[in-house]
């Protein structure tokens, strides 16, 4: 898809409706990288009035693409993102990051305000503790590593490979981290071992991790959804402590939590009836 000329419109591709005239495509950007943009991306794969996109960070190294046209890497800040939707048109943008991508987030609400274009937050519910969960909220990673300090046994890291140098502060603990991807730079930690893989994971894969690593504690982020959530089931039927880190403040954009509802959102701008 080509950007308009210098000047900035927004490009309209018009198609029939039923009633002979023509209804013009409104073109929309996902910031994706989740299970969530991913499913909101095939339900806009050849939308009768949704042209969309969808940006990626870069930060996985092979990521599952979405079946729409998709940019990997950064805008450059506000002011970078706000150009790219005035330089194509874009008519709606949908924040689908991961919970924990605070800054893009923030970026999106500035540069959006500044372009004067709706935004709307696609992201899952924080998962909630329940009858017999042992969890301690924490705010900070900082704070996970704090409370992790002296733990005997192995601390499961279920964090990302981006933010484990802050565990570096309790050097003397065995961890077990998992990541998609290789940790860069691997962190200053003597007694980590580190396994690669991508969920989503089951509850009784999980329970033989903890069997086969002697894990005694989990630190995890509270991104909620259900690729990951199976460590939580299993480490309430271990009795298991977990270290919740608590999610940034929310970006002060409309929130919700389904595809379906963001895709009605992005219809109600198009002025799109689906069918019956």
């Amino acid at each position: 898809m080509s950007g308009p000329p210098a000047g900035g419109f927004v490009l309209c591709i018009p198609i029939p409706t039923p009633s002979g005239g023509y209804q013009p495509m409104m073109k929309a950007l996902i910031l994706g990288g989740t299970t969530e943009a991913s499913a909101l991306a095939r339900r806009l794969n050849g939308h009768a009035a949704i042209d969309a996109l969808v940006s990626l960070a870069g930060r996985t190294a092979q990521p599952v693409l979405p079946p729409l046209p998709t940019r990997i890497g950064g805008f450059g800040g506000v002011a970078g993102l706000r150009a790219y939707l005035t330089a194509n048109g874009i008519g709606a943008v949908v924040d689908a990051t991961h919970p924990f991508a605070a800054r893009i987030s923030a970026n999106a609400v500035a540069a959006c305000h500044e372009a004067g274009v709706p935004l709307l937050v696609l992201t899952r519910a924080p998962w909630e503790a329940g009858d017999g969960d042992r969890w301690t909220g924490v705010p900070t990673m900082a704070a996970a590593a704090d409370a992790v300090r002296g733990a005997a046994g192995t601390v499961f890291l279920t964090v990302g490979r981006q933010e484990l140098a802050p565990f570096e502060a309790a050097p003397d603990v065995h961890y077990l981290i998992r990541a998609v991807d290789p940790p860069d730079p691997m962190p200053a930690l003597p007694h980590a071992t580190v396994i690669l893989d991508r969920g989503p994971f089951t509850v009784e894969g999980e329970e033989a991790l903890i069997g086969a690593h002697g894990i005694t504690v989990i630190v995890s982020k509270n991104s909620g959804g259900t690729a990951t959530a199976a460590k939580l089931e299993a480490a309430r039927r271990r009795g298991i402590p977990v270290v919740m880190v608590t999610r940034p403040p929310p970006s002060g954009a409309a929130v919700v939590h389904s595809p379906a509802d963001a895709l009605a959102w992005l219809e109600g701008l198009a002025g799109h009836q689906p069918p019956l």
